[in-house]
C-alpha cells in the first residue's frame, strides 16, 4: 500500500522536463560507472519466463542466468531445463532474498506486478529491464521514476520499436523543422480488444466481452499458482477469460487495455520527436466506462504547453474502430496503425516500420536532414552495454516513466468521464479530485511498494 503523502513532490515537473529534453544521445539517468570489463558476462535474474518473458530471456541468454522466477511451473521448467544452474522460484519476493550474485534483473510479468518486481531491484541497486507498460498506474510510475533516479543504474523499458532506424529518421525530420512547427499529432491503432458490442466483436474477430465478471467456478490449471499470479490485485477465482494468453490485459485489475499497452509503442514516437513531458489537460470519449473491462474503442486528447522553444501541441489517441477525420476522408494513406504529425509546411505519416512526407508532390526532391541520431546496437543490447559500462539507454525509466504516466492518464480521463487538468508536480487533478481514485490503488494484503 502507498499513499500520496509518501511521494516526494519537490522538483517533479523540472525532473520530468529535464529528463525528456536531454535529446537522443545521453537521455536521462546515467548508469553507475562500472569497473566491469565491457566483455564480461552479467549475472541476470529473470522474472517471468513465458510469453514476452521467453523472448526477453532469449535476448539475454548469452549472459549468466543465475535465477529464474515464474508463477507457471511449465514456463519455469522449460527455462530451467535450458539454464540448469539457475535457481528457480515461483514468488519473486523470495528471489530477492538472495541477490549477492545478481547484477541485473529482467521483469516480464503481467503489468499489474511490474512495479513491485522492478522496485525491489532498484532499491537493491540492480540494473533493470522491464516490459511495457512500465507500471499498472500513474502513482506506481512516479515511484519507479524516482527510485530509478536514486539508484543510478541502467534501466530500459521494453519498447523495441524505439531502437529501429525508422523512428530515428522521423525524429530527425520533425526536430529539423522539415514540416515546420507541429501543432497537432494523431495516433491510432486498430486493435479492438476489450469491452464492446457483439457487432464490434464479430467485425474484429475478437472475444465478445458483453458480460460482467464471470461467476462460475473453474479449476485452476495444475501448473499455475493463481494466488501468486493475482499478486497485489483484488482476489477473484480463476477463469479462462483471464488466462491463458494475454486476455488479462483487458481487465482494469490487471491491465489497462490498448491505451497503455500499444501507446507505449505508438505514442513513444511523438513523445520523443516533440520532447513532450506531462500533459496539461486530458479528455477522453468512448462507450460508457465499464467497471471491470477496458474499452475496445476510445479516444483521448492531450494538450501540451510550450517546451523549450517548441509551440503548444495537441495529441489525439484513437483505438479500435475510431480514426482521425483525415484518415476517414481518404486524405492520407489508410494505414491500420499510424502517427500523423501536422506541421506548418506539411504532414508526416509514420508507423513502426515506415514513414512518408505529405502531400508527396510538395516534397518532391526534398533534401533530407543529416542523420544525427546514431543507429542503436539493439534494444536489449543497449541495456546490456549500459549495465557493463555506465552508458545511457534510450528508453530508460526517466523517459519511459513519464511516457507511461501520460498513457495511463488517457484511461484516467476516460474512466472519470470528464476532462482532467493535470498537476504533474503533485500528482493531483485540481478540477476533478474524484478522478484521483484512478491514479493508483491499495494492494491486497501481503503486497506493498513501501
Amino acid at each position: 500500500m502507498y499513499t500520496q503523502d509518501s511521494l516526494p513532490v519537490g522538483g517533479r515537473r523540472r525532473f520530468l522536463r529535464d529528463g525528456l529534453l536531454a535529446g537522443a544521445g545521453a537521455l536521462g539517468f546515467p548508469a553507475i560507472v562500472s569497473s566491469r570489463s565491457p566483455n564480461s558476462r552479467l549475472s541476470i535474474a529473470i522474472i517471468g519466463a513465458g510469453g514476452r518473458g521467453a523472448s526477453n530471456l532469449e535476448k539475454v541468454a548469452s549472459e549468466n542466468i543465475v535465477a529464474i522466477c515464474d508463477v507457471n511451473r511449465t514456463n519455469l521448467s522449460k527455462a530451467a531445463d535450458r539454464f540448469p544452474k539457475a535457481r528457480t522460484y515461483g514468488d519473486f519476493r523470495k528471489l530477492y532474498e538472495r541477490v549477492d550474485d545478481i547484477d541485473a534483473v529482467v521483469v516480464s510479468t503481467t503489468e499489474h506486478t511490474h512495479a513491485l518486481a522492478t522496485l525491489l531491484a532498484l532499491r537493491m541497486g540492480k540494473h533493470v529491464y522491464c516490459e511495457k507498460p512500465l507500471t499498472h498506474d500513474v502513482r506506481e510510475a512516479r515511484i519507479i521514476i524516482e527510485a530509478a533516479k536514486r539508484a543510478g543504474v541502467a534501466t530500459q523499458m521494453g519498447t523495441q520499436t524505439h531502437a529501429g532506424d525508422n523512428y530515428r529518421r522521423v525524429v530527425e525530420l520533425i526536430q529539423s523543422g522539415s514540416i515546420g512547427p507541429v501543432s497537432e499529432v494523431h495516433v491510432w491503432v486498430s486493435r479492438a480488444w476489450g469491452w464492446q458490442s457483439e457487432e464490434e466483436a464479430k467485425a474484429y474477430g475478437d472475444i465478445v466481452f458483453v458480460h460482467d465478471r464471470p461467476k462460475q467456478l473453474m479449476a485452476v490449471p495444475e501448473d499455475l499458482d493463481w494466488d501468486l499470479w493475482i499478486g497485489p490485485a483484488p482476489y477473484r477465482p480463476y477463469h479462462d477469460v483471464y488466462l491463458p494468453g494475454p486476455k488479462w490485459y483487458r481487465w482494469w485489475d490487471f491491465g489497462n487495455g490498448t491505451m497503455s499497452d500499444l501507446g507505449s509503442h505508438l505514442v513513444d514516437l511523438p513523445f520523443w520527436a516533440l520532447k513532450l513531458d506531462a500533459p496539461l489537460t486530458v479528455e477522453a470519449s468512448g462507450p460508457l466506462p465499464h467497471p471491470e473491462i477496458a474499452p475496445a474503442s476510445m479516444r483521448a486528447r492531450y494538450s501540451y504547453g510550450a517546451r523549450g522553444g517548441l509551440p503548444p501541441v495537441t495529441l489525439t489517441w484513437y483505438q479500435g474502430n475510431l480514426k482521425p477525420e483525415v484518415w476517414k476522408e481518404g486524405g492520407i494513406p489508410q494505414w491500420p496503425n499510424g502517427v500523423l504529425f501536422f506541421g506548418k509546411k506539411g504532414m508526416l505519416l509514420a508507423d513502426g516500420n515506415k514513414h512518408a512526407l505529405l502531400p508527396e508532390k510538395e516534397f518532391a526532391g526534398f533534401a533530407r536532414p543529416p542523420q544525427t541520431i546514431p543507429p542503436s546496437m539493439g534494444h536489449h543490447e543497449e541495456w546490456l552495454h549500459a549495465c557493463n559500462t555506465g552508458a545511457a539507454t534510450t528508453c530508460h525509466f526517466g523517459y519511459s516513466g513519464p511516457l507511461t504516466e501520460a498513457n495511463h492518464l488517457g484511461n484516467v480521463a476516460y474512466r472519470a468521464g470528464r476532462k482532467i487538468e493535470w498537476d504533474a508536480e503533485n500528482l493531483r487533478i485540481p478540477n476533478a479530485p474524484e478522478a484521483e481514485e484512478f491514479l493508483g490503488r491499495e494492494y491486497r494484503k501481503g503486497w506493498s511498494l513501501r
